[in-house]
């Protein structure tokens, strides 16, 4: 059962940690930046976590990091899983019940995402402020465990308003420009066509990626309050033929991740 397999690896993590953190980090392709920044604690492989599926992507570490940042006790996961490396969405979101379940009540995230919006940069960061499911599985398909969160959850503000607005202030304080805009998840491996970019920009969509989405449905679901953010790594409307690899985007997220990574210490600080 899946509340058994949260409270089992639960118990493991806690047994390794002396504090409870206030708030979960996710990080996506490239922003492992962020992970040399916290005052470590202590750092466990996913191998060696019960229950724990691998991380199989390039620019994904694999580890579980506890310690300081921003003043905050937080735990950080370097490294997350995707629906296209063949995980269930349980698995896919199972960090986050475990986030939960050892005292996370503010969940962050960040993912590198193609920008659809005009104006749109390669490099900028977007603050997410909704989201789009484009996931052919969803999270919370199946039966309904009521110690892990209500039947269904409300979806009108799944990114907090009020951490939006405080990462909007922290980084016009510290001077970075940011954008804002609506987050689509799909389920990938391919970059998405010309036709779809444009399909997805004209339903709304102001970046797209292939995460983010299940993550925040499931911290919803166990009550936690969200801020996440997409690093612009690639434009998916523009006018030259050119062919978007994993490499660039990889190269786009780190350049741009230490803004990311100074935005996120000081909405932590803040929590």
């Amino acid at each position: 059962m899946l509340f058994e397999r949260i409270q089992e690896t639960a118990s493991y993590i806690q047994s390794k940690i002396k504090g409870q953190p206030v708030a979960g980090i996710i990080l996506g392709s490239g922003l492992g930046y962020l992970a040399g920044l916290i005052e470590k604690e202590v750092e466990i492989p996913y191998s060696e976590i019960p229950n724990f599926p691998q991380s199989t992507v390039e620019g994904h570490a694999g580890t579980l990091i506890f310690g300081t940042l921003g003043g905050k006790y937080v735990m950080m996961m370097a490294g997350r899983f995707h629906y296209y490396e063949g995980y269930d969405m349980s698995v896919v979101t199972f960090p986050v019940r475990v986030m939960k379940a050892l005292g996370v009540s503010t969940l962050l995230v960040s993912n590198a995402a193609g920008g659809m919006t005009p104006g749109f940069k390669v490099g900028d960061i977007m603050l997410i402020k909704d989201h789009i499911n484009q996931f052919p599985e969803h999270p919370l398909r199946g039966p309904n465990d009521e110690r892990l969160g209500t039947r269904f959850p409300d979806m009108s503000e799944p990114y907090s308003l009020e951490l939006l607005q405080r990462a909007h202030t922290i980084a016009r304080d510290l001077k970075i420009p940011v954008q804002e805009g609506v987050y689509i998840g799909l389920q990938g491996p391919t970059f998405e066509t010309r036709a779809e970019y444009n399909w997805l920009h004209i339903i709304g969509g102001d970046a797209v990626g292939m995460s983010t989405v299940p993550e925040v449905i499931v911290a919803i679901h166990g009550g936690m309050k969200v801020l996440a953010a997409s690093i612009i790594t690639d434009l998916g409307i523009r006018d030259e033929l050119n062919v978007i690899t994993h490499e660039e985007v990889l190269q786009a997220a780190n350049s741009a991740a230490p803004k990311l990574a100074a935005i996120f210490t000081e909405v932590v600080r803040s929590l």
